[in-house]
């Protein structure tokens, strides 16, 4: 049967209520954008736009079909094919799974006890158990990490349904990655630890990723060697894929250890600079700690501000040469995180504070956060605008304060400063200094704890701590921006939050070295975050960078 006329025949014979349902599971796949999905056509055609849906591939309606115990329409269709990599979540299963479980009295008392939490509109008699999950998703009620609040519901309205959740967050927490979409990266199953299953093989072979670019400098465990620390290989891949059962009627627990890799996967290990995986959450309850919500119709905006050409300066600064490669790396990489990019380049000190002042009298309320990167000379507290006249950073960042620009309150705000510091005489394997390496008593490097606002949800990423220079290669841009890059392409996909990434970053520049050896940079990040920054996995393919 021709794929588009089965598809057909499917939506034919889905009710309202299950169209619904298929739109609510496919929630995360669709950038949350589901609302205005009325019919089964509509649905169908989102996803093959997003490539998820195809006559070559056809698995996802296969399991969309199952959730919605509907096997005998997938199979009177001819739609046997099993589904090799199941691609909508546990937690999204959970809540369809609750709401199917819950009868009409649950749902009335469900709805009156969240009265004083959700608006009275999105409680009406109408609307559905779905409805309002997904609306309490919105107001960051719940997530995939923080299932307080339905737990509790759950237990007064129908008890019996609370070891539903439990077992949901058994196998998450033995899972060594939790995400805001609820998808686990890696599947979890019961061997002992330390020994892989009779039988089971693994290629000593990883796939290697493309480097940033290759460097002249020395290191040692840096971002270079990132993809053979973090990623296990298909083959390995395939393997965990095969021995998981995302039902959330099935609780797991895991640790595997797959010894040929320099990669070991438990409930809850540590990162070291043997490369061993460590758990997204840096030691911290996620019971406790919440995560940012990643639910709006936008990312946020990422602007970039790139400062290139200082001849007109008075100040005698140096051409920052290969910062148009940071440039492209970072357009390539929050692109992939579903941000929308701005560039402005070689700005003046006026231009840098209307652009960011500009910025913060837009509207963000349809947005999850926002990125800014600042790539520049700088000195301490200040960045160079091309003119050879400073701007602090303070300045910089007050206009997206939550006086300031309220549609950003709540909302994590992430500044990342590439400073130079000055202009140093180049080594002969093409490595600039980006400040005065003849001085390393002086504190040249920008304070970051003194730059960041009093308000809450900032996080400011810089290149360098007081007294050390940061190093851009003519070649492959800066240290900090390129590993910063590569560890977020890394990382983001392993459900790692945002601080995690950094303290990679932290690792990987700090081991790398100069010519002679002598350690000279260690970035910086400071932040008045109250919850995880943690990305989606975004849909397609990681950037080569």
């Amino acid at each position: 049967m021709d794929f588009q006329k089965l598809l057909l025949e499917v939506g034919k014979a889905l009710r309202k209520d299950e169209v619904k349902a298929l739109a609510f599971l496919c929630t995360d796949l669709l950038d949350r954008n589901t609302a205005s999905v009325e019919s089964a056509s509509d649905l169908f055609s989102r996803l093959a736009d997003q490539d998820r849906l195809s006559a070559d591939r056809p698995e996802l309606l296969n399991e969309l079909l199952s959730i919605i115990q509907r096997p005998r329409l997938a199979r009177d269709l001819g739609l046997t094919h099993q589904v090799s990599a199941e691609s909508i979540s546990p937690y999204r299963k959970l809540l369809y799974n609750l709401s199917e479980n819950l009868t009409n009295d649950n749902l009335k008392e469900v709805k009156f006890l969240l009265t004083k939490e959700l608006p009275r509109r999105k409680l009406e008699e109408n609307v559905t158990a779905l409805e309002v999950f997904l609306e309490m998703e919105h107001t960051d009620l719940i997530s995939n990490t923080d299932l307080r609040l339905l737990e509790t519901i759950i237990e007064q309205v129908c008890p019996m349904l609370k070891d539903r959740i439990n077992r949901f967050k058994q196998v998450q927490h033995s899972s060594p990655v939790a995400q805001e979409t609820g998808r686990p990266r890696s599947i979890t199953y019961p061997f002992e630890t330390n020994q892989v299953p009779h039988g089971m093989t693994f290629s000593s072979e990883t796939p290697a990723l493309h480097p940033l670019a290759e460097s002249t400098m020395t290191s040692s465990n840096t971002s270079v060697d990132l993809p053979n620390a973090c990623h296990v290989g298909d083959e390995c891949e395939a393997v965990i894929h095969q021995l998981s059962d995302l039902n959330t009627e099935t609780s797991v627990c895991a640790s595997i250890t797959v010894k040929n890799y320099s990669v070991v996967i438990h409930s809850q290990g540590n990162e070291t600079s043997s490369g061993k995986l460590m758990s997204p959450t840096t030691n911290t309850n996620t019971e406790v700690l919440g995560t940012y919500p990643m639910t709006a119709a936008k990312r946020g905006i990422c602007l970039i501000i790139n400062n290139y050409d200082f001849t007109k300066s008075p100040k005698s600064l140096q051409k920052r040469e290969g910062t148009m490669i940071d440039e492209e790396c970072l357009c390539k990489v929050f692109r992939w995180l579903g941000f929308e990019i701005e560039t402005q380049r070689d700005c003046d000190s006026e231009r840098m504070l209307s652009v960011m002042q500009e910025l913060g009298r837009r509207n963000h309320s349809q947005m999850d956060c926002l990125v800014c990167c600042i790539l520049s000379h700088g000195m301490e507290g200040s960045v160079y605008g091309v003119d050879g006249h400073t701007v602090s950073i303070r300045s910089l960042i007050e206009p997206f304060s939550a006086s300031n620009c309220s549609s950003l309150a709540e909302k994590p705000k992430l500044f990342f400063i590439q400073a130079c510091q000055g202009t140093s005489e180049q080594k002969a394997v093409y490595i600039e200094a980006d400040g005065p390496a003849r001085s390393l008593v002086r504190s040249d490097a920008i304070e970051a704890k003194d730059s960041i606002p009093a308000d809450a949800d900032f996080l400011l990423g810089m290149a360098t701590v007081p007294s050390f220079v940061s190093f851009r290669e003519r070649k492959n841009g800066t240290w900090f921006i390129q590993s910063l890059c590569q560890n977020l392409v890394h990382m983001v996909a392993r459900g790692f939050d945002l601080v995690s990434i950094l303290t990679k970053v932290n690792a990987d520049v700090s081991e790398r070295t100069d010519g002679s050896g002598i350690k000279k940079q260690m970035p910086q990040p400071a932040f008045s975050l109250r919850k995880k920054v943690v990305f989606p996995n975004p849909k397609g393919p990681p950037p080569r960078l």
